[in-house]
């Protein structure tokens, strides 16, 4: 009886079958986007409107990204902004060549294990002082600027300095996620002051103005990284967490430094899948590309029960990597390249079954990991140059932490670590130590095929960024999809493993698969039918942005999340 009535409740979460497009698959909300000369694909139109502009007047994609950044942290701070992380990958034309980097930021010096234990914590709390890292993001703009940067940053920090003095009306998705953050982060020093108005969110098309923050993206283009790190900024920051309960200090933003890191790849059916290696989760998608590669797609239909469970299957294998291995690679070094080997993989694929799901793995996924808010943007210039970028608070809004007259709240990232098991010879590679960087769920994709660039893509949502990144390259390559309908496409989400921070809900029936509105009837029952336990989605999964290349004529195709506010758009 539970079994129908949760076929019935799927069968009616699916729509109609669309017959109005005249090209393209009945799942695709547009077209894509195809201009000569430059394109730029962000989660907000205003902010897309912002890089065309730096690159119309001479910037460089990275100038462009930049600007685009630094304007998503007034525009959207619900996901991003210069108390958060940030990683890239940027194609060079130049030196044809893929540049990644790490921007993220380490936990206090002065906060110790032993003081988690002695205040009787098993986890490190979600909220206020205590999970807040080192910001890596105003870092990140300076390093990626200093390399492949040319207009000034205060030419590049100028758009969003003047929308944040003057306003802008707020976007409707990102109106929602603030309005559930408020009632939360309220009780928080500085945050009501500075992102409510008269305590409650700003409302849709709402004009909302930051000129605390307008002033701190000033200091930061005429003092650069420094005014940020070591001025007055910092000072600030240090006073507010002294005053707070918190250990973020002054040593520990002045000793910050990103780096640049080599991005790592697979091959994928003829295309090269570049992502970063830990401490973030990229490595993961390469291990499932690895194991789904030894399946042929072409004879397997989009959609089909076998499509998703192979996909579900080959998720779970590469997640208990990511559980024992993920971690700062300066504490916890992983074997990276023997994981991402063809090699491990074939030895892996042979734990999948046809016809029922894995269950003897380290299942449970933790709620905030499927809370993590990002923002992920693409921009591409005349030159040939490609920006894959992701930035981040965290857990929405991030820590709830905003220091006074500054206008930005501080990341939430710490909660990441582990406090548990952190003893003996093996403890957990994730363990909490001072000056260490937590696990990253934020992760920049990009393609090449050839030695050349095709496509600078992400997709935002904690734990499924890297099962998003799968679904797109897959939806690309196996089932030939333009870019658009790569990212319009039904997402499928599995919910159940072993954490990055230790945590279990001990689901031994194989997890949870939750799948979008669109996968058909026959495919759900014949999940069941195997054995999957199948929910309809919680998302919406993800928010998508990307931009592929014509290796012949140049020519820029653009797409853009359609569960969200974005656009991608070119000239």
């Amino acid at each position: 009886m539970r079994r129908l009535m949760l076929l019935s409740a799927l069968l009616l979460a699916l729509p109609a079958v669309a017959a109005d497009r005249i090209t393209g698959r009945e799942f695709a909300t547009r077209s894509e986007v195809i201009a000569p000369r430059a394109m730029a694909a962000t989660s907000h139109p205003l902010v897309t409107q912002i890089a065309l502009e730096v690159m119309k007047n001479g910037g460089s994609a990275v100038d462009a990204a930049i600007a685009a950044d630094a304007a998503l942290g007034l525009m959207e701070p619900t996901g991003s902004g210069v108390g958060g992380d940030l990683f890239a990958i940027v194609w060079d034309p130049k030196t044809k060549k893929l540049y990644g980097y790490n921007g993220s930021g380490r936990s206090p010096k002065a906060l110790t294990l032993d003081y988690f234990q002695k205040q009787g914590l098993t986890d490190i709390p979600p909220l206020g002082p205590l999970p807040v890292s080192v910001p890596g993001a105003v870092d990140g703009w300076f390093a990626l600027h200093e390399r492949f940067g040319k207009a000034s940053m205060q030419d590049v920090l100028t758009p969003a300095i003047r929308y944040a003095r003057e306003g802008h009306p707020l976007a409707e998705t990102i109106a929602y996620y603030w309005a559930r953050s408020v009632p939360k982060l309220s009780k928080y020093p500085g945050f009501k002051e500075q992102f409510t108005i008269d305590g409650r969110a700003p409302r849709t098309g709402e004009m909302w103005k930051n000129p605390n923050l307008a002033d701190t993206l000033q200091k930061i283009a005429d003092g650069g990284r420094d005014a940020f790190y070591k001025g007055e900024i910092a000072h600030v920051i240090d006073a507010y967490f002294k005053a707070n309960g918190g250990f973020l200090s002054y040593e520990d933003l002045a000793a910050h430094h990103g780096e640049w890191v080599e991005p790592v790849s697979t091959d994928y059916r003829g295309y090269d899948v570049w992502e970063l290696p830990p401490n973030g989760q990229g490595i993961a998608a390469l291990q499932m590309l690895n194991v789904l590669e030894g399946y042929d797609f072409s004879k397997i239909p989009y959609g089909s029960a076998e499509h998703v469970h192979l996909f579900v299957e080959a998720k779970k294998l590469a997640f208990a990597d990511r559980a024992r291995w993920y971690a700062d690679p300066a504490f916890q070094p992983a074997p990276v390249a023997r994981l991402i080997s063809k090699a491990y993989a074939d030895t892996r694929r042979k734990l999948i079954s046809a016809d029922k799901p894995l269950r003897e793995v380290r299942p449970g996924t933790p709620a905030e990991l499927d809370e993590g808010d990002t923002i992920y943007l693409t921009t591409a210039d005349a030159s040939g140059m490609m920006v894959s970028l992701i930035q981040s608070n965290y857990r929405g809004m991030g820590s709830g932490m905003a220091p006074p007259g500054l206008g930005f709240i501080l990341q939430d990232r710490g909660e990441m670590f582990v406090l548990k098991d952190c003893e003996g010879a093996a403890p957990h590679p994730n363990c909490y130590a001072p000056g260490k960087r937590p696990f990253q769920t934020i992760i920049p994709a990009f393609i090449t095929r050839d030695g050349k660039p095709f496509v600078s893509f992400g997709l935002m949502g904690g734990a499924m960024q890297p099962q998003g990144h799968v679904q797109i390259v897959m939806n690309l390559v196996d089932f030939h999809m333009n870019l658009q309908e790569a990212g319009d496409a039904p997402r499928i989400q599995h919910e159940g493993d072993t954490e990055p921070t230790g945590q279990n809900t001990a689901m031994s029936d194989g997890g949870v698969v939750q799948l979008e509105s669109g996968f058909p009837y026959e495919t759900i029952r014949a999940l069941m039918d195997k054995g999957h336990h199948v929910e309809w989605a919680l998302g919406p999964y993800g928010g998508y942005q990307a931009i592929r290349r014509d290796p012949e004529t140049g020519v820029y195709f653009g797409a853009s999340e359609s569960r969200k506010d974005g656009q991608a758009a070119g000239y």
